[in-house]
């Protein structure tokens, strides 16, 4: 730059940038959140506003990195208004000022993405008519569209006085001063200031070949077909101060600092409340917990509340109330008390199981005073954050539940939370394999060559072992550019079950869109979001095999005796263990793969305690730690159990001195590693997120170097942390393990004991497991029970018993262990290519008397070419046409 703008060195001014686009832009910013907080604050920025475009998903994590980085940051949004406005394509940001100014924004963001599908949004000018008073707005002319801008900037001027300005950027385009003359005309003109900024979509320069690569993958073509919408240079990133200086006039650097000190709104203003209607008229929430808590007790223990158990509810419900969770608790017992009372059958998991409050609310099935589980795991002082309840619902029922929490609360005040699907290797190679055009067949090889999950770097070795030439210039720049890709968000999906509920109006809190599915809504945080800002979230989660044994339990209705609920069927059956420890678990609740059938025989589970282990032992994260085969031979006292140290024996006693849980690994961490409990509790969160974030490498030099100085070999240290990266891909808690081995045992038994009706649930709560149901079929055939073939007179919309004295069947086979077995009449719902509707109408048409042929049965149940021929493909039509 020339004449008054280059007067030689120039002092390094304050500055504040008020434009900034992250990767939460998805496909238009090309660094993360924290990347540009980091980077603002390393060039010594007064203030960085992240205005992700019609959003607010990465506002957390900005504010996170600026707590952590000491930068004051600005809550903002940008928007391009829609047509058929008569000043579409015009841009805009709007900055907060302060908490009114964030809860308009938010509501601002809701309405416009509300009308639109997931992904889009509308935004009109009439929106922003009466804007209100705690909003900044900054207006971004564009040098196409720039004929409108005058009149979009004198209607903007006679609304938004002394809260309006008008950014400038300086592109290197070659027409920079004409056009900053331009602008410098119609601020003196309408009297609204000039400010300069970057207009970043990247923190630093060098993601300037990743941004390319990101605009061809969002217009869908090579980087050859995508050069008209390409930035021509790499001015759209963080500038130093010094630069700037050399750029911009003082006055539009000196007025982006009035705008700053205006916009005092944080993050940490924000204050989650519970919903209200949780408790009775005349009952506190700390009185209606302990009420419910107690009264659940005396059922759970009939025979009298054990004193031990007395004193835990007693310690939990004061950790409860000094926290405030009590709101909490009465949510989520609310939601399980609803599916109850109508049929529907669910089970709380996770760490919750550590909690006898939960279990006396009837939340979760395993009993804490049973397991050597850990409350401060659940809920603790230090960690000072929201309980997580995760909660199972049968699958085929849970929009019952999803609908009767939007009735109860509300629309405005119920969504569900979002998760931010990212980019992994295989992923990100296919998306720029095809961004710079490389041949199909050549991505192909390149992204199998891949692992399919959370790595943070693409191993080259393996694309090597694949034959590809990884020293091919064309397919390194591919390898680099997907590796820079990794971790940025690709798009905002639905949580599969994480529901928020707010005292009032959820769009006060965070913006809400549409999910994908009908009837469905979705905030812009995910779960990482909703803990570091203390928001309540419920997990509503589906579970197949609830569905499958709530269905065998109401087929067995037709068996005297047999159990009519879970908590009726016998506890540790001696014939149930045999059957399991033969590996016979096809169709049984997770021991049903084919690993886990290669451990049963070696394990031989004969208690409910093995069956934990069972489940926890068949995960990446003890075999990679090489934890199975030291426990499974002292299990078989083929090796004595082994304490590194007595300080450890009270962490590992009950898993033989092996660690297999993520508890142990944590009391490891205290015990070995000399961490506090908050460190260790940042170890938990690191084993949980490091897939998406790398959030446990730092741990390293910490957790090895604290074994080595309390006296243990690097050996053992590297094969715990090794561990520990496994049960960042996939590990359970014990709590979690406890909860899934309830129905384990429970499905267990019933294929045992009831193959007839356990048959039945499972092919009724298709789809499911790891078997098809022709598979199904035949290991309950292998089991003695009888199949009859689907028919048009005799099948009901679903499969049943049918009793054994009907239509001359036999008497009824019998198992193991004398349980007479019904034969198992297949359902309408089996046959593929009939749907449900089509199904109802034969079974409802068949109340008139049998069919006389096939054109009778296509009349009277309207079935069209297509149905008829789906049930003669499965020979229903037998009774009618004869075989198919």
């Amino acid at each position: 730059m020339s004449g008054e703008y280059a007067q030689g060195p120039r002092p390094e001014p304050e500055f504040a940038e008020l434009l900034c686009m992250s990767n939460f832009s998805f496909l238009q910013g090309a660094s993360h959140p924290e990347e540009l907080v980091m980077q603002a604050s390393r060039l010594g920025y007064s203030a960085l506003a992240l205005t992700d475009e019609c959003s607010l998903a990465g506002i957390v994590r900005a504010h996170q990195a600026a707590e952590q980085h000491g930068l004051h940051l600005i809550v903002g949004a940008q928007f391009v208004l829609s047509a058929p406005d008569e000043q579409a394509g015009q841009r805009m940001a709007l900055l907060v000022k302060n908490k009114t100014g964030y809860t308009q924004l938010c509501r601002l963001i809701t309405k416009a993405r509300s009308r639109s599908p997931k992904g889009q949004y509308e935004f009109h000018r009439q929106d922003i008519a009466d804007l209100p008073p705690g909003l900044f707005v900054v207006l971004i002319p564009q040098e196409h569209n720039h004929a409108a801008f005058p009149a979009w900037l004198g209607w903007c001027a006679s609304r938004y006085n002394g809260r309006l300005g008008v950014a400038v950027h300086w592109g290197h385009h070659g027409y920079d001063r004409a056009w900053l003359q331009h602008l410098q005309t119609l601020s003196t003109l309408y009297g609204v200031p000039l400010m300069g900024s970057n207009d970043a979509v990247m923190h630093a320069a060098d993601r300037k070949p990743l941004h390319d690569v990101l605009c061809a993958i969002k217009h869908n073509c090579s980087l050859a077909d995508a050069r008209p919408h390409l930035l021509s240079n790499a001015e759209r990133r963080l500038h130093s101060r010094r630069e700037l200086a050399q750029q911009y006039p003082s006055a539009l650097l000196a007025q982006t600092l009035l705008v700053a000190q205006q916009c005092q709104f944080s993050m940490r203003e924000l204050r989650y409340q519970y919903p209200r209607e949780i408790c009775p008229e005349g009952t506190t929430p700390t009185s209606h917990l302990r009420s419910l808590v107690m009264a659940g007790a005396t059922l759970r223990y009939p025979n009298g509340v054990p004193d031990s158990v007395l004193s835990q509810i007693d310690h939990e419900l004061a950790l409860i109330a000094h926290l405030e969770y009590e709101a909490y608790f009465l949510t989520v017992h609310d939601i399980v008390q609803f599916a109850r009372s109508v049929g529907i059958l669910c089970q709380g998991r996770g760490s919750a199981a550590n909690s006898v409050v939960c279990y006396c609310l009837h939340i979760t099935e395993v009993n804490p005073a049973e397991m050597a589980v850990l409350f401060e795991r659940f809920i603790s002082r230090e960690r000072n954050e929201p309980p997580d309840i995760d909660v199972d619902f049968e699958h085929s029922r849970r929009e019952e539940v999803i609908q009767y929490i939007y009735r109860r609360y509300g629309r405005h005040r119920a969504a569900l939370a979002a998760s931010v699907v990212v980019y992994r290797p295989r992923s990100a190679i296919r998306d720029v394999g095809k961004a710079l055009g490389l041949p199909i067949h050549l991505i192909d090889a390149l992204s199998k060559s891949q692992d399919g999950g959370y790595n943070r770097q693409l191993n080259v070795e393996h694309a090597q072992q694949a034959g590809l030439d990884t020293a091919d210039p064309a397919l390194q720049r591919c390898l680099t550019l997907a590796e820079e890709l990794l971790g940025f968000p690709r798009h905002l999906s639905q949580h599969t079950g994480g529901f928020v509920i707010a005292r009032d109006n959820l769009d006060e809190l965070v913006p809400v869109e549409n999910a994908s599915m009908a009837d469905r809504t979705v905030i812009q945080w995910d779960k990482d979001d909703l803990d570091a800002m203390g928001l309540l979230k419920v997990d509503v989660l589906a579970l197949g095999m609830l569905s499958a044994i709530r269905i065998a339990l109401q087929t067995l209705r037709c068996k005297h005796g047999a159990p009519q609920r879970m908590q009726d069927i016998p506890r540790e059956d001696g014939v149930t263990y045999d059957m399991i420890s033969r590996a016979d678990t096809i169709g049984v609740f997770q021991i049903e793969s084919r690993a886990q059938m290669g451990m049963l025989p070696r394990l031989k589970p004969r208690t409910f305690y093995d069956l934990v282990i069972q489940v926890a032992i068949v995960r990446p994260g003890p075999i990679q730690g090489g934890m199975v085969h030291p426990y499974l031979k002292r299990r078989q006292g083929l090796e004595p159990e082994d304490y590194p140290s007595e300080a450890l024996r009270s962490a590992l006693s009950r898993t033989k001195g092996v660690p297999i849980f993520q508890e142990q690994v944590m009391q490891i961490a205290i015990l070995a590693a000399g961490f506090s409990a908050g460190e260790a509790d940042q170890l938990r969160r690191g084993m949980a997120a490091w897939k998406r974030r790398g959030g446990l490498h730092h741990f390293h030099e910490r957790f090895i170097g604290g074994m080595l100085n309390g006296g243990y070999t690097r050996e053992f240290a590297e094969s715990i942390f090794k561990q520990m990266e496994g049960f960042g891909e996939y590990g359970f808690p014990e709590s979690h393990a406890a909860s899934f081995a309830q129905l384990v045992y429970v499905s267990a038994w019933l294929k045992c004991h009831h193959p007839d009706a356990f048959l039945c649930g499972l092919l009724n709560a298709q789809p499911m497991g790891f078997y098809a149901p022709s598979q199904l079929i035949q290991d309950a055939q292998r089991h003695g029970v009888t199949v009859l073939p689907v028919d048009i007179h005799d099948s009901q919309h679903t499969c049943i018993l049918e009793p054994p004295v009907l239509r001359h069947h036999r008497a009824g086979t019998q198992t193991q262990t004398g349980t007479v077995l019904y034969p198992v009449r297949l359902g309408l719902n089996c046959v593929t290519g009939l749907g449900a509707e089509a199904a109802q109408r034969i079974v409802e048409s068949r109340h008139r008397g049998r069919f006389m042929s096939v054109e009778d049965l296509g009349k009277r149940a309207r079935l069209n070419r297509q149905e008829l021929a789906a049930l003669a493909d499965a020979n229903a039509l037998s009774q009618l046409a004869g075989h198919r």
